[in-house]
Order: structure tokens, then C-alpha cells, then sequence
């Protein structure tokens, strides 16, 4: 099966900004890009009245404007990327469910960070985080008014649980094919100062669990480093909440790469609130990997 890169399409500047995103990912992983444009206004019934137009004239309408939309990002990718292989496709279905249906055979589902038309309340995450939680491949969110730097670091999230593995085996392999440096960043709060009182070490104070913080974060990242010897590794063990540390380091970032839950997750989430405040707020790119 071809690699692929899907692309969330709706006619809004943040979705030509995340086909743009989405072409130079395709370029490096020599896959072709999917142009998806998803929506259900089509699906309306209405009853027969002298002003509403009929239901083919609708449809039509809203062919028109979702084959303008893709045509616009085709012209997009082929600015930034004319060597990949770009197939584009419309479909009357809720984007969320378009999308994930998608990330079945996708390698990743790019989305911009704020809707129009059929993705109307990207904005507030909606669709993002749907889609997030519910694909099956790594989402990414274009986020940000610009194109991000390519000399910046990719960010990735640690928080010590099994999670870390997808979000590290993606940042690493990011990391790699940019040429830049991967961020670890590892942020612990007053809950681990909870386990040192449970483990006697209170005596030893806040320095302690700061080195125990920092030791879990380097057993963690040994493994990686040693398949990727390549990827220069800066590891970062803040006193801070999680996602307020990775949005402070994704200030000087081309991307941030999270796991779809943490080690705070709670049973049956399918998304850590981390991982939704980074979509919500983050001023880069960040990717969702599984």
C-alpha cells in the first residue's frame, strides 16, 4: 500500500496552511498527499418551499465550492512540494468521521487550527481533538499565523508511562529526518513531592525528587539515543505542569510531538488534557502520535 498523507481541506487560510505543512511531510516520507474535503450540508432536507432552492441545486453549490477549496490547496502543495503525487476528494460526511475513516490507511491526518465550512469549531478543538482521539494513525494540527522555522527543534513530551513510546518513536524519527535537534522535556509537579514523603525522602527535599525526575526522563530516552545516535537529544525536567512546560518550549519550536495520554490519564479518556491544551493553545505545530 502507498504511504499516504491525509489532509483535512474546508477553504479556510488555516486549512491551505496545514496542505502546505502537509506537502513538504509527504515530500520527505515519498508519499503521495490525500486532499479530503468533507461536508454534510448537502445532506440537508428541506421542504419544498418557493425560496429554498432544490436539493440538486444545494448539492450542486456545495460541489462547486468543496472542488474551488480543493483546487486552491492543490495549487498550494504544488508550491511548496510539485513532486508529490496529489489525489483529491470530496465527501458528504461530518469531517470527524471522514477523517478518521481515513487515518485507517494513512501514515498521518494533517488538520489546520481553525475551521470554515464544513470544519466550523476547529477553533475550540472540537473536530481536532475528535479526530485525535479517535484515528488510528498520528494527527497532526497545524497550529500557528506562520510557517514555522526548520532550523527550530522538535519538542517531544515525556511523562514517564507506556504511552511515551509512540510519541517518542515519531519525535525521534522527525527529529532525524529534519536534521535538528529533538527536545525532551519531562515536567513533574507537587505530586512527586507526595512520593517522596512516601518513600521516607522527605529529609532530603526538593533537590531529591529533582534528581529522581531527571534520572527517570534519561532512562527513558537511553534506548532511543542508542537506535538514533544521529538525533542530538537536550533533555529538560522542569517543576511545572506538563502542558504549560511544553507550550514554553514550543515558543522556539518547528513542532511538538505528544502522546495521546499521559501518565495522569484516567480511565476511559481517549485523550490526555495535555494533549488537548497543546491543540488548543500551542503556538507551533503539534502532532498526536499512536
Amino acid at each position: 500500500m502507498a504511504r499516504t498523507v491525509v489532509v483535512g481541506i474546508d477553504g479556510s487560510s488555516s486549512a491551505l496552511r496545514a496542505a502546505r505543512w502537509a506537502a513538504r511531510e509527504a515530500r520527505r516520507r515519498s508519499a503521495q498527499l490525500h486532499l479530503l474535503h468533507c461536508d454534510v450540508k448537502s445532506l440537508v432536507v428541506v421542504p419544498d418551499m418557493p425560496v429554498v432552492p432544490p436539493r440538486q441545486t444545494l448539492l450542486e453549490s456545495v460541489r462547486e465550492e468543496a472542488e474551488e477549496s480543493l483546487r486552491l490547496a492543490k495549487e498550494q502543495v504544488g508550491e511548496v512540494a510539485p513532486d508529490v503525487v496529489v489525489e483529491t476528494e470530496f465527501r458528504m460526511e461530518a469531517p470527524a468521521s471522514g477523517l478518521v475513516e481515513q487515518s485507517r490507511r494513512a501514515d498521518v491526518v494533517v488538520l489546520g487550527s481553525r475551521g470554515l465550512g464544513g470544519f466550523t469549531g476547529l477553533l475550540i478543538g472540537s473536530v481536532a481533538i475528535a479526530v485525535a482521539a479517535h484515528a488510528r494513525c498520528p494527527v497532526a494540527v497545524v497550529r500557528g499565523e506562520h510557517e514555522p522555522d526548520q532550523t527550530e527543534p522538535v519538542v517531544v513530551g515525556v511523562s514517564g508511562s507506556a504511552h511515551d513510546a509512540a510519541a517518542l518513536g515519531y519525535a525521534f524519527e522527525l527529529a532525524a529526518a529534519r536534521e535538528v535537534p529533538l527536545r525532551a522535556v519531562h515536567a513533574w509537579h507537587s505530586l512527586a513531592w507526595d512520593e517522596a514523603r512516601l518513600r521516607n525522602r522527605i529529609d532530603e527535599g526538593w533537590a531529591a525528587v529533582q534528581s529522581d525526575e531527571e534520572r527517570l526522563l534519561t532512562e527513558v530516552l537511553a534506548g532511543w539515543s542508542e537506535e538514533r545516535p544521529d538525533v542530538v537529544v537536550q533533555r529538560f525536567a522542569p517543576l511545572n505542569k506538563p502542558a504549560r512546560a511544553l507550550l514554553t518550549h514550543a515558543e522556539q519550536a518547528q513542532l511538538v510531538v505528544v502522546g495521546a495520554r499521559g501518565r495522569g490519564g484516567f480511565t476511559g479518556l481517549v485523550l490526555g488534557s495535555t494533549s488537548q491544551q497543546l491543540v488548543q493553545h500551542s503556538p507551533c505545530p503539534v502532532v498526536i502520535a499512536r
